[in-house]
C-alpha cells in the first residue's frame, strides 16, 4: 500500500492535536470556506502517540488571530497552533481556554439581552472545562454545547 503524505507549507498555520472528529467544526468557526484561495489540508483520524487519535489542519498563507484561537480552545482544548514561516515552525503555542468568553458565543436563551438587538456583547464565565460549561453573565443560562453557538 502506498503511503500518501501532506506536503509541508511554506508560510501559514498548522492546527495540530484537534480532538478527533472536530476538524470540520474548526474550519467553520475560523471562516474557511470554498472561497478561500489558499491551500487547506485536512487530516482526519490521524494516529497520535500523545492523544491516540487526532485531526490536523494546515492553512497556507494565513495566521490566526487571538479571537480565532479562543474559539478553537472551546471545541479543541488540546490543540496546538504552529505558525510556519519559510517551511519552519516560527512559533508554537498551546491553545488556552479563557476564564471569561466575550463576543464569540451566542447565548441560547432567546430572551437574553444579548439576543434583543441591543448593543451588548455576549459574555460567559467558564464554569467547567471538561465537559465545557459556560454561564451567561446576563441571564445566568448555562450553555453546554457551544460548538453550534460560536459566532
Amino acid at each position: 500500500m502506498k503511503d500518501f503524505r501532506v506536503t509541508p507549507i511554506r508560510n501559514g498555520t498548522v492546527i495540530d492535536h484537534i480532538n478527533c472528529g472536530r476538524a470540520l467544526k474548526v474550519l467553520r468557526i475560523i471562516g474557511i470556506t470554498e472561497s478561500v484561495r489558499s491551500t487547506v489540508s485536512i487530516l482526519l483520524h490521524v494516529p497520535s502517540k500523545k492523544d491516540g487519535w487526532k485531526d490536523v489542519i494546515k492553512i497556507e498563507d494565513r495566521e490566526l488571530d487571538s479571537r480565532e484561537v479562543d474559539k478553537i480552545s472551546l471545541i479543541a482544548p488540546r490543540a496546538t497552533i504552529n505558525i510556519i514561516r519559510d517551511f519552519n515552525v516560527a512559533q508554537k503555542t498551546q491553545v488556552k481556554m479563557p476564564e471569561i468568553v466575550k463576543g464569540i458565543v451566542r447565548c441560547g436563551n432567546p430572551n437574553c439581552i444579548t439576543n434583543m438587538n441591543e448593543p451588548v456583547e455576549t459574555e460567559f464565565v467558564v464554569e467547567a472545562k471538561k465537559p465545557l460549561v459556560l454561564r451567561c453573565l446576563y441571564c445566568d443560562r448555562i450553555q453546554e454545547d457551544v460548538a453550534d453557538r460560536l459566532i
